[in-house]
């Protein structure tokens, strides 16, 4: 009481008038960017390029409510090397549901379309677009995850590969406020009528927020990751001899906006 006494007196004083100004409401929009170089992108245990590097970025929206919206873009060098595309070396990733967080648990309910621009050679070849609904559960630093295939070809493999399904189980332990997270990952894919592609994989990683180090360094992340399978050598083995899902390590450097 002393306090606000003291205000009005002295703004009395100097002639000026007290206005109470409330503190405007936050925004229930979010717009977030990202963009990252990896020095091999590999996705659910398979190079997507090759053991080359990849440049990748997207956008993410978001509402307080829990909806959400978002793309994704990278290069790939598959399209041409093992689903045998005259031309193509893109992917473009929208993707869209709802998400919440209730104390220690959270959920994700939602749906993404993996498209390949290019051009099929004709030889019959199942196309590379993929359609997936999906649905995780988190506790703390675990979740698990369950992607069911809606589209006709997955990833290339079919037809008639609708009813394929990823599961994974994933982990992110921060240790302690050093910005130092280690991560562990296991997964296994299983593709309906197609079972010489079904496979499972693993990795472990460590990642660092640099802006513990200065303002330079926020919103970037340093990442490395050694991932491996159990992929059938004869079957994910591009048409230059390469074998995607062989053992590998990866080191990658993005930038949140």
């Amino acid at each position: 009481m002393k306090k606000q006494l003291s205000v009005w007196v002295l703004a009395g004083l100097a002639g000026v008038p007290v206005v109470a100004v409330a503190d405007e409401p936050a925004s229930p929009h979010t717009l977030t960017a990202n963009i990252g170089l990896t020095s091999n992108y590999v996705f659910r245990g398979i190079s997507q390029t090759a053991g080359d590097p990849a440049i990748q970025g997207g956008f993410d929206y978001a509402h307080s409510s829990g909806f959400y919206l978002g793309t994704w873009g990278s290069n790939v060098s598959w399209l041409t090397g093992f689903q045998r595309y005259t031309s193509g070396s893109m992917e473009l990733d929208l993707y869209g549901g709802y998400r919440k967080t209730i104390g220690d648990f959270s959920y994700d309910l939602g749906a993404i379309r993996y498209m390949y621009p290019g051009s099929k050679n004709g030889g019959g070849l199942p196309g590379a677009w993929t359609s997936e609904a999906y649905v995780a559960a988190g506790w703390k630093w675990f979740t698990a995850k369950y992607s069911y295939a809606l589209s006709d070809s997955v990833f290339g493999v079919g037809p008639n590969a609708n009813g394929s399904y990823y599961f994974d189980l994933s982990g992110n332990l921060p240790v302690g406020d050093t910005g130092l997270s280690l991560g562990a990952h296991w997964g296994t894919f299983h593709f309906k009528n197609v079972s010489a592609a079904n496979y499972d994989d693993w990795k472990i990683g460590a990642s660092y927020d640099l802006g513990k180090l200065g303002r330079l360094g926020n919103g970037v992340t340093l990442a490395v990751a050694y991932t491996d399978t159990n992929a059938d050598r004869g079957f994910w083995t591009d048409a230059d001899g390469e074998y995607l899902g062989k053992n590998t390590t990866t080191v990658s450097i993005s930038k949140a906006f």
